[in-house]
């Protein structure tokens, strides 16, 4: 991986020289923009690997971290919204087991992921201090929020253990503790209990119960003893916050990527990008506008936009109907931040659909497309809807699917979403758009196109699976 930083005046002789409108190019990303240098200890990263990778950490022995963050599909599932508990199957494959056995009518799924599941590329920069969609986890060591705990604000509240090195770490504190995601069924498993009962960290809580298993198997024992030398000694010392900060460091690691040509533009190898790619980025810090929000070295200013996005899916539970999903709101109790979503950074963006925090949109154009004007895109989503043509890649999960297209079916509920838009239409041409295609595909690292090496085929120590 290429890593070599050039000094400010290059990249000021790259601002000057290039015909846009904007901020300006961001600077090249370096070692530093990087927790632990971008070097964190090998046991820990080792450790982290094993744990990712490892279905013990769910409460029906079945799924993994990389069941919906697989390295094969961007980090992502490649499914619009994951399929966990009940799921079979890996990727875009992954389904509820219809025609697997005959005893799945309906499909296994009683409850499915309502977002899309993010990707992992990059996370362990200090600049990502929130996680999720809705940011409803960010890291808040000085309390601004009022609500933070131990330098944290998340939806764990005051169960929130210290000792979490940064936001993804904390990260790694939650989709075990979901039901829908990695626990299971409350009457399924005493981890599926635990979480549906509220009980995080207390005695018998989601994280103990974790804890308990690791501590079980020996080459785990070995493992953390490495990896935290001087505070386990014996398989009692074992913590899940130790597990959560060496997923962290294994993903912030395997999942770094850098070193696509538009880097290497940057650090000063101006025959890197195509003539295309070029222009696309002279219109990306331009007249396209993109830069407006996706700023900085990893194309996101880490806020949130309401940009009229299709909502598709079952929903968070919100509005009348119980299928909506606001946004942001439900972390800041802000009208303003209705519908409101995380910008996100676009590095290795060309592999990482479906687009979208509900995954409405199945290719990167059509996203870009829609970036143009929102509102029209929205409403053409709507008609896609009503004429059974939706771009949505949603999987069959039974009844569920039932309430996949209710929001977009109600002409007052996309009205709503149209409301809350904040973007102007830009206009471009089919060529400049082409170009700024162009530029997206430049955003991929080279490293991240072949990751076979990423997978632990030799096993993982709980001796489970990796695939179904």
């Amino acid at each position: 991986m290429e890593k070599t930083t050039l000094g400010a005046a290059l990249v000021a002789v790259f601002i000057s020289a290039g015909a846009h409108a904007g901020d300006g190019y961001p600077m090249p990303v370096s070692d530093a923009d990087f927790f632990d240098n971008g070097n964190p200890p090998a046991a820990k990263v080792e450790l982290g690997k094993n744990l990712f990778w490892d279905k013990i950490l769910s409460g029906n022995l079945n799924i993994s971290c990389a069941t919906c963050h697989h390295a094969l599909t961007g980090t992502g599932d490649g499914l619009a919204l994951p399929i966990g508990e009940g799921g079979v199957g890996l990727g875009i494959a992954r389904g509820n087991g219809a025609g697997l056995d005959p005893d799945f009518k309906d499909g296994p799924v009683e409850e499915r992921v309502p977002r899309n599941a993010p990707f992992v590329y990059n996370l362990g920069a200090h600049e990502f201090t929130n996680m999720f969609h809705d940011g409803r986890l960010f890291e808040d060591p000085n309390n601004d929020s009022g609500e933070a705990v131990n330098g944290f604000r998340t939806p764990a509240g005051a169960q929130f253990p210290p000792g979490i090195d940064n936001a993804l770490s904390a990260q790694a504190m939650f989709p075990v503790q979901s039901n829908a995601e990695m626990a299971g069924g409350a009457d399924e498993n005493a981890q599926g209990a635990a979480a549906a009962a509220g009980n995080l960290a207390g005695s018998g809580g989601v994280w103990e119960i974790l804890a308990d298993k690791l501590r079980a198997i020996p080459e785990y024992v070995a493992l953390f003893q490495a990896a935290y030398p001087d505070q386990v000694t014996d398989a009692a010392d074992i913590t899940y916050v130790m597990a959560a900060n060496a997923i962290g460091a294994y993903e912030a690691t395997a999942f770094r990527a850098d070193n696509s040509p538009f880097d290497r533009y940057l650090r000063g190898n101006k025959k890197a990008m195509s003539k295309d790619a070029q222009n696309g980025m002279e219109l990306f810090y331009g007249k396209a506008g993109c830069s407006d929000c996706h700023s900085g070295p990893f194309q996101t200013d880490l806020d949130f936009h309401a940009i009229a996005m299709p909502q598709v899916g079952p929903g968070k539970n919100q509005g009348p109907s119980g299928h909506e999903d606001w946004g942001r709101i439900a972390v800041t109790g802000d009208s303003a931040d209705m519908f409101r979503f995380r910008t996100p950074s676009l590095r290795n963006v060309a592999l990482t659909a479906p687009y979208g925090h509900a995954g409405a949109y199945d290719s990167l154009r059509a996203v870009v497309e829609h970036h143009l004007d929102p509102v029209a895109g929205l409403y053409a989503y709507a008609d896609d809807v009503a004429n059974d043509e939706a771009q949505a890649v949603l999987p069959e999960v039974g009844s569920a699917g039932d309430h996949d297209f209710d929001v977009m079916s109600d002409p007052s509920l996309v009205d709503a979403i149209a409301f809350a838009n904040e973007l102007d239409p830009v206009d471009l041409s089919e060529k400049q758009v082409d170009q700024l295609m162009a530029f997206l595909h430049a955003l991929t690292d080279v490293n991240s196109l072949d990751v076979r090496a990423l997978v632990p085929w030799q096993g993982v120590p709980s001796g489970l699976p990796l695939a179904d």
